[in-house]
């Protein structure tokens, strides 16, 4: 199951965090996997590159982190449109991918 967390503090927003496997297909075939990883890789290029907030961000296979170190104000949009897309997705595949809530540690 892949499990996305999104971050939020008092000004909305400041990161999400997305790890494992849908399990959906075969490696390389999962069309779940490529759904979240697109676009949690859109939304965090977007976040540091095209805004250009600095972020700490982390990737690995099955895993991608994005916290957003100074006002994330800018970034609002772009992350919950992330987290709409992923809820979406998380009512057409609900044994596959789960969304959680938390606060950001500075909150």
């Amino acid at each position: 199951m892949i499990k996305i967390e999104f971050y939020s503090g008092v000004n909305g927003l400041c990161g999400f965090e997305a790890s494992g496997h849908a399990m959906g297909d075969e490696y390389g075939e999962d069309v779940i996997c490529a759904f979240v990883s697109s676009a949690c890789l859109m939304a965090a290029n977007t976040v540091t590159e095209i805004i250009g907030l600095d972020a700490d961000s982390q990737s690995d296979d099955g895993y991608l982190k994005l916290m957003i170190l100074e006002n994330a104000s800018s970034a609002q949009d772009i992350l919950n449109g992330l987290k709409l897309h992923l809820t979406e997705l998380e009512k057409d595949y609900p044994e596959n991918i789960k969304v959680i809530y938390r606060r950001c540690n500075n909150a």
